[in-house]
């Protein structure tokens, strides 16, 4: 299953979390039929973006990430809320590469190493809060830790892997992330930057092992909470009728005088909802009042 481990260590001083995403992955492979790269730049994504929802205090909030990058799978949205049900979309997610340099997939490809990563919290404030940085190499853990140093003021070691097999599934997914309490010190940090270097293929380690037995792994055991995540949509019909309205009525009546209907498709999960005249009508009627 799915989940997100976090707690503290190194003498209570360092905050860490151990995400599994492998379930995740597979499902948004099914839901947008992507290759192995678009997947793996899609997965990373998911999970960072899951890792950030975590943060998140109260039922109603939420927040987006937009990755804006000159690759070949052009741009990434991902979204989530604080119950970690996460839902993204890629724009070229049949995108084929060849492999990087050091024969793994080509993720920096993928995403490019030019443009920004944004993200949006809606917090219940009047205004949401918008946080943007640059993107400094396309592998998007590097991408996501520069944009809590820059925009949050918060140090940040974040190691993501998506590991894709030979019938194009996720065998192993997740992430683990380590952000220093404003009381660590030069001692707390050198801990961290020694357990760094087994991170290097963190998809090796989810292949085979859940959240709890990769932080034994690394950590040695620890005290932590644990949260499901998982993939999930929060469209409906009745959402994207109230975004319809915003149309206007004469637009719609125009739309529906066309084909009889106005079919709209969910770019997250590609479910399709379908609008005949008595469903305008009643649209115009409900959100005009």
């Amino acid at each position: 299953m799915d989940k997100l481990l976090r707690g503290v260590c190194f003498n209570n001083k360092i905050a860490f979390s151990f995400l599994k995403t492998t379930d995740t992955v597979n499902e948004a492979i099914r839901i947008h039929n992507l290759a192995p790269t678009p997947a793996a730049a899609l997965g990373r994504a998911l999970t960072a973006t899951a890792f950030m929802a975590s943060g998140l205090k109260n039922a109603t909030d939420a927040l987006s990430v937009t990755i804006r990058g000159n690759g070949a799978c052009g741009h990434i949205v991902t979204a989530a809320n604080s119950n970690l049900e996460l839902r993204g979309m890629i724009d070229n997610p049949t995108a084929r590469l060849a492999p990087n340099e050091k024969g793994k997939l080509d993720v920096a490809g993928a995403v490019g190493r030019i443009g920004e990563l944004t993200v949006v919290r809606s917090m219940g404030l009047k205004e949401p809060y918008v946080g943007t940085c640059k993107l400094v190499s396309g592998e998007l853990a590097e991408d996501f830790a520069a944009y809590y140093a820059y925009s949050e003021q918060q140090p940040t070691a974040m190691a993501l892997g998506v590991g894709i097999d030979t019938d194009g599934t996720c065998y192993g997914a997740g992430g683990v992330v380590f952000q220093p309490l404003p009381d660590a010190g030069e001692e707390e940090i050198a801990m961290v930057e020694a357990v760094l270097p087994r991170l290097t293929n963190v998809s090796a380690l989810y292949r085979d092992m859940e959240a709890e037995e990769v932080l034994d792994e690394i950590l040695g055991g620890g005290f932590y909470f644990e949260q499901p995540l998982s993939y999930h949509c929060q469209c409906s019909k009745e959402r994207f009728a109230a975004k319809l309205t915003t149309l206007g009525k004469q637009e719609l009546e125009n739309l529906i005088a066309q084909d009889g209907k106005i079919e709209v498709k969910c770019d997250f999960c590609q479910k399709t909802y379908t609008y005949y005249e008595n469903d305008v009508q009643s649209m115009t009627e409900k959100y005009e009042r």
